[in-house]
């Protein structure tokens, strides 16, 4: 439960970001990325394909921003997670560069979102932590404002919920959706409910509470049918058989996720994948049908092979990344260091230098003054 939680908050929040920026600017760029958006959850590899066509003449480091994010979000739809955070950390460097509170925002949420889904969750914080500051920036009635605070409260409400606190965690949740109803244009926010409606299912059916998850598993599968985003109403799906199947009623649990296996299978999700098969496999176990059960069984052990070959690799890259900017910082550091001595020294230089120009001029009055007195007795 806690790994379908993680990746449906990455599909929330990465794409999240690329439409946050489409309303300020109304160019030919725009177009291209809201129709790869629409891409992203059924068909990545021709986003990737179209987002690396257009890094190829592109100089405008905003508009560079937007692309990293968008190969970010299609490498993470296809479990890339070592080429997308790559991505998010070319995104990031740019970012810096523009000092806009608004692009800092949309980039530092995206790559709190990744450290979150990596289960590095102290880096998450630290880069929400980030996140509150530039938001502070922003005024209140900024559209974008409410919905990267809906973002931040999401992602804090998934780890929660990853520590076992889903009370906590529903509470969040509930303070993201109304964060996302006071964004201007709607549709925008529509994945994001999405998912935000399933974590709540997900929440209420861990406090023991099924008929308040069939709701909000019912409102996620409808609002994902409603954009078309089909990983989406699989995954709902595929919550709203925990249901069923809490109850002993494995055929319409497996009914439930034989809907949620055809919607996935040109997605190439290997998350979405895994828990399909697995559930399968249980579900087919329980009613002691083996033979379905050996081979879903086989998938869900081969999937999760995968995916977590890729975890690692990415985790990997991570820590090689973060020891970089370790490395930076402690040279940074060393530089303020010595700049630091450099500037006391030269202070107390210039002190003792005025200190002994000081001296040395009044001895020079006082012998002149003196020579002046014995002028004056001797006359």
């Amino acid at each position: 439960m806690k790994l379908i939680i993680h990746v449906f908050l990455l599909l929330f929040l990465f794409f999240t970001v690329s439409v946050s920026g489409q309303k300020t600017h109304d160019d030919s760029l725009s177009i291209i990325i809201k129709k790869a958006n629409q891409e992203i959850y059924n068909n990545p590899d021709n986003v990737i394909k179209t987002g690396k066509k257009l890094l190829k003449n592109e100089k405008d480091t905003k508009k560079l921003i937007r692309i990293y994010l968008l190969l970010s979000t299609a490498g993470f739809a296809k479990r890339d997670f070592d080429e997308s955070l790559q991505y998010i950390y070319k995104a990031r460097e740019l970012a810096k560069k523009t000092n806009d509170p608004k692009v800092q925002t949309s980039v530092l949420m995206t790559a709190a979102v990744q450290f979150q889904q990596m289960d590095l969750l102290s880096k998450s914080i630290e880069t929400l932590d980030e996140v509150d500051k530039y938001l502070a920036e922003l005024p209140e009635d900024l559209s974008l404002k409410h919905f990267e605070t809906a973002r931040s409260f999401a992602l804090r409400g998934m780890i929660y919920k990853s520590q076992a606190n889903p009370e906590i965690a529903l509470q969040e949740f509930l303070i993201a959706i109304k964060n996302f109803e006071k964004v201007a244009d709607q549709k925008t926010t529509f994945y994001n409910q999405s998912i935000i409606y399933y974590n709540i299912g997900n929440c209420y059916l861990t406090i023991g509470e099924p008929n308040q998850a069939q709701k909000a598993f019912q409102k996620s599968i409808d609002i994902a049918r409603l954009i078309k985003a089909n990983s989406l109403e699989a995954f709902a799906l595929k919550g709203m058989s925990e249901i069923p199947k809490q109850k002993h009623q494995n055929q319409a649990a497996l009914d439930l996720l034989l809907q949620a296996e055809k919607l996935s299978k040109n997605i190439g999700d290997l998350t979405l994948n895994e828990v399909i098969h697995k559930e399968m496999a249980d579900n087919y176990l329980a009613m002691g049908k083996q033979n379905l059960y050996q081979i879903y069984s086989k998938k869900y052990l081969e999937t999760r092979l995968k995916r977590e070959q890729n975890e690692l690799s990415s985790i990997n890259h991570a820590l090689d990344i973060h020891n970089l900017e370790s490395q930076k910082k402690s040279k940074d550091m060393i530089t303020h260091y010595h700049f630091l001595v450099a500037a006391v020294v030269l202070s107390g230089v210039l002190i003792l230098g005025f200190f002994f120009y000081s001296v040395l001029k009044i001895r020079r009055r006082n012998q002149r003054d003196q020579e002046e007195i014995k002028k004056l007795l001797s006359s």
